[in-house]
């Protein structure tokens, strides 16, 4: 499931060529979209929950980070990033990123992998664009107002037209949860980002998933931490997956392409996650797509879209503005 923009990065790469970066970030997208069908894969091959499995996904994405931050090249030494920021940043990405991720594994369990995926990356762009309007002071415009209207009516769309068939209301709020709390991870990084401050990026990432790790333990040793299915090796494999390719591989990808392309095209880019969660959906899991639900997912959609070419509207706006030095 993707993070743009949240912040949790791994050290990003000035010197990577765009044509790469843009390639680097597809393969990332399509990753992205295949978690929510492993994770329906493993929900249906055995008894594990969603707190237990994100429980593993972070656990396992800590391992392998750490992994790759031990034998990538160590970063230029920057200046410390003040302890009491440094734990509010680390603190409230792992905990956003334990709601995030346990909430959107919840809504492909209640509603599908689908209607999961695009209710969450759709509402997730219109919840930051509210948030940084009322929280952080910044214009929407015109354009993203419109945009906002259009997710509504797409999510409307998809609750109300469905007639209680393919698309279950446990599974939309689910799915909002899911988004508000990758929208929480967004509008703190921007936040804490306004003096230039970032700190390590690698380091943010693993203390994250670290903190989101131990946060959901308890919680899954509730729900149940080991599996019990008749297919360990096809469970173990799938949960290797996750954590290998849309987490640790995937984010490191993400983030060294975003670092050379335009943030606007790194959204519409990321598209390709409910694209390729939808195909598996109907390909793999056997899953329906309605008229309504191919409605309400074209209207979020466009949304996103819309909210990506406001903010490079306003973006250009802003530098032509600016008092030249």
């Amino acid at each position: 499931m993707s993070n743009a923009s949240t912040g949790l990065a791994m050290g990003p790469s000035t010197t990577l060529p765009v044509g790469r970066g843009l390639l680097y970030l597809a393969f990332a997208g399509f990753a992205w979209g295949t978690a929510g069908g492993a994770a329906a894969l493993v929900f249906g091959a055995s008894d594990l929950g969603p707190l237990a499995l994100s429980f593993w996904r972070c656990a396992g994405g800590l391992v392998l980070l750490l992994g790759a931050m031990a034998l990538r090249r160590r970063p230029a030494r920057t200046a410390p990033e003040p302890r009491r920021r440094r734990l509010l940043r680390v603190l409230g990405n792992g905990i956003g990123l334990m709601i995030f991720q346990s909430a959107y594994f919840a809504a492909v369990e209640a509603t599908g992998l689908a209607v999961a995926t695009v209710v969450t990356l759709g509402a997730g762009p219109v919840l930051i664009a509210l948030g940084a309007r009322f929280a952080l002071g910044e214009r929407i415009g015109w354009a993203g107002s419109a945009a906002v209207a259009g997710a509504l009516a797409g999510l409307a769309v998809l609750c109300v037209g469905n007639g209680g068939g393919t698309v279950r209301p446990a599974g939309i709020v689910l799915a909002l949860v899911s988004a508000a709390g990758y929208a929480a991870i967004t509008l703190l990084t921007r936040w804490l980002g306004r003096d230039g401050g970032a700190g390590d990026p690698s380091a943010t990432t693993a203390w994250a998933f670290g903190v989101a790790a131990l946060c959901l333990l308890p919680f899954a040793g509730a729900e149940g931490l080991l599996p019990h299915t008749g297919e360990p090796v096809r469970v173990i494999v799938l949960l290797l997956y996750v954590a290998a390719v849309p987490t640790a591989l995937a984010y490191a990808l993400y983030f060294a392409g975003a670092a050379v392309v335009r943030a606007a095209t790194v959204s519409v880019i990321m598209l390709l996650e409910p694209v390729s969660a939808a195909v598996i959906a109907v390909s793999v899991l056997g899953e329906r797509i309605t008229a309504a639900t191919a409605a309400g997912t074209a209207l979020l959609l466009l949304a996103v879209v819309g909210l990506a070419t406001a903010e490079t509207r306003q973006a250009a706006r802003t530098r032509r503005e600016a008092p030249a030095l």
